[in-house]
């Protein structure tokens, strides 16, 4: 099943290759505080494949906050967070913000709330790992 997803300018665009049809894509609602100012609600399949295109690299920040080891994907110009990014030994791992998604059903996402406050560095790169997109590219000026 195919994706697709973006900013609510364009800026940021991505194609989730989600390598199935599932019924129902799971999706977590993050508590924390950037995540709830942010409408963050993320999706991941370890075996799906992800290619995130940035039309004007430039117009794309990157935040990092807490522990420092995950990107969230801000658009500068319409404010929209489609992805976050997490670089571990060498890999590149992502998850996309349902809130994102575009022309997909929306009763086919099934939010449940999301807590990861207490959670050890070391644990949550390891949840990265096994739950996150494995397979993320990013291509710039697209």
């Amino acid at each position: 099943m195919r994706i697709d997803g973006a900013c609510h300018c364009g800026n940021i665009r991505f194609v989730l290759d989600w390598r199935d049809e599932p019924d129902a894509i799971a999706a977590r609602a993050c508590d924390c505080t950037f995540c709830v100012k942010h409408g963050g609600v993320w999706s991941a399949r370890a075996e799906a494949a992800l290619r995130l295109s940035l039309r004007d690299p430039q117009r794309v920040s990157r935040y990092a906050f807490g522990t420092g080891t995950a990107d969230f994907l801000v658009c500068a110009h319409c404010g929209a967070v489609p992805a976050v990014v997490s670089r571990i030994e060498g890999r590149l791992y992502a998850v996309v913000n349902v809130n994102t998604f575009e022309g997909f059903d929306p009763a086919r996402i099934q939010r449940a709330p999301a807590s990861l406050e207490g959670e050890t560095e070391s644990a949550r790169l390891a949840r990265r790992q096994r739950n996150w997109i494995g397979e993320v590219e990013i291509v710039e000026g697209a």
